[in-house]
């Protein structure tokens, strides 16, 4: 498992005192109001403060203090050690643990990785992309067991949930 998550993707710069523009990778976008410090290119940032909207948080970190700071950080990831990660539900997964677990049907046949997990409101789908392309619903009717420590995930048979036209 990885030794951190990915909770957010900064977008650009916000204002002119180097505040930054947050897409959440996250299911609670008010989580990152709890942050102190975040790990970004591997490098911790001291967290200064956080502002949070419907779907953006702004963010100011130590040390970025113009608009040309803040450009430097455009398009990075940030992330934070899993051990101070949220507590996830039972049958609830980190999407970072989810993508490159092996896809096998219940008989055996292997599918591929999950390339990426798509949110779609009603379910997450996983999205494997080779060596054929499928999107897997991830609701219980099709997802027999998912095992983050082996990377694998168990799916009913493709056939059994999809129409074959």
């Amino acid at each position: 498992m990885k030794k951190f998550l990915t909770i957010g993707e900064i977008t650009k710069p916000h204002g002119l005192k180097g505040e930054v523009k947050v897409f959440p990778l996250t299911d609670d976008i008010n989580r990152f109001k709890k942050l102190k410090r975040v790990f970004i290119e591997g490098k911790e940032v001291k967290v200064l403060y956080v502002t949070v909207g419907s779907d953006r948080a702004i963010m100011k970190f130590e040390g970025c203090e113009s608009i040309d700071d803040a450009e430097r950080y455009r398009r990075k990831t940030i992330e934070v050690p899993r051990e101070e990660a949220v507590k996830l539900e039972e049958d609830a997964y980190f999407i970072e643990d989810l993508k490159d677990c092996i896809v096998f049907d219940s008989e055996g046949k292997e599918l591929g990785p999950v390339d990426d997990v798509i949110q779609t409101g009603a379910n997450d789908v996983y999205w494997i992309r080779k060596p054929k392309e499928l999107l897997i619903p991830a609701i219980r009717d099709v997802v027999i067991e998912v095992n983050i420590e082996e990377e694998r995930i168990i799916i009913k048979p493709v056939r059994e949930w999809m129409d074959e036209d």
